[in-house]
């Protein structure tokens, strides 16, 4: 499944050279792949509620053009890696002309309420599978 979401670039988003700060793109990641798993159906909520939790453990981003004050920019998602325990996705911010702003490929793994990797539990394995295909 693939997921597209928008997003206005902010002042307080930029930095002294007026382009977005390049730790605010970790931010935007993530609001992309939240909207992804709220377009997927996934109960975010319910795991937390279950005592469990989906982790970022490794982020690779790769930035590619800049963004500026006002751009409209679009947040790509696509899940390609499920396993019972982890799993992948491809990122891409582009701005509304089409420039490529940065491709990250985002890891995380599921641990229980002691922080320990666990295998996720059903049904939100299911609702994974669901949005991983």
């Amino acid at each position: 499944m693939k997921h597209i979401s928008e997003i206005t670039v902010r002042s307080y988003e930029c930095d002294s050279y007026n382009h977005v700060n390049n730790a605010v793109y970790l931010n935007y990641l993530e609001h992309g792949r939240m909207e992804f798993l709220h377009a997927a159906n996934f109960d975010y909520k319910g795991v937390v509620s279950a005592g469990f939790y989906l982790y970022v453990t490794h982020i690779d981003i790769y930035y590619k053009g800049s963004a500026l004050l006002d751009d409209t920019l679009f947040i790509e998602v696509e899940a390609t890696k499920l396993g019972a325990v982890t799993g992948e996705f491809k990122q891409i911010i582009r701005k509304a002309d089409g420039t490529l702003c940065c491709e990250a490929t985002v890891t995380w793994a599921s641990v229980n309420h002691d922080g320990r990797p666990c295998r996720i539990p059903e049904p939100f394995l299911s609702q994974l599978k669901d949005a991983y295909k």
